[in-house]
């Protein structure tokens, strides 16, 4: 479907590279993160995992400004009028589970690097906060990497939700966020 659609009925461009951003972000990091292991301790390792903590926060900064755009100048759409009210409830609490998600992510990830302790490129050393602590390090890596996973899970269905939209439902859905059909507010 290429039909032009008018530009009250997508979101604005700063909204849009916002979103695409940050699932560039998640999947970039989830993708680390799953290959940090791989990689041999030693320089190899820190540069891959002071990568992730770097892309980290700046995901983190991205989803703050994100909020904050949402509520200072973001355009709130309605949803379109093919949806009915319980699949604009459902698509309404998708998006509260995918933030939710993302900051829990984060917040983990924080607090991952801070009971593990890091090098950070080489440049400074996050220092461990209770080093002879293993339990607890394992258990926030894990909860890092369980609630990442879950994102992974519930930004597969917010995708292919936008393609039934698109390819099934065939309506704006999807157009509404695509960069290439934005308006440059």
């Amino acid at each position: 479907m290429n039909r032009i659609i008018p530009p009250q009925i997508r979101y604005d461009a700063l909204t849009i590279r916002l979103h695409w951003l940050s699932a560039a972000l998640v999947l970039a990091l989830w993708c680390i993160g799953q290959a940090i292991d791989w990689f041999p301790k030693g320089a190899p390792r820190v540069w891959v995992r002071s990568s992730h903590i770097a892309l980290g926060v700046v995901l983190l900064a991205t989803i703050a400004y994100r909020l904050y755009w949402r509520r200072t100048g973001a355009r709130h759409l309605p949803p379109p009028s093919s949806m009915s009210i319980g699949q604009a409830r459902v698509a309404t609490g998708l998006h509260h589970l995918l933030y939710l998600a993302m900051i829990s992510v984060l917040l983990f990830g924080v607090a991952n690097t801070w009971v593990r302790g890091d090098n950070i490129f080489n440049l400074f050393r996050i220092p461990a906060w209770d080093p002879a602590n293993k339990a607890l390090r394992g258990n926030v890596e894990e909860l890092h990497a369980w609630a990442a996973n879950l994102l992974m899970v519930l930004a597969g269905l917010h995708a292919a939700a936008g393609l039934v939209h698109h390819y099934i439902l065939k309506d704006t859905v999807l157009q509404r966020m695509l960069p290439f059909t934005a308006d440059r507010r």
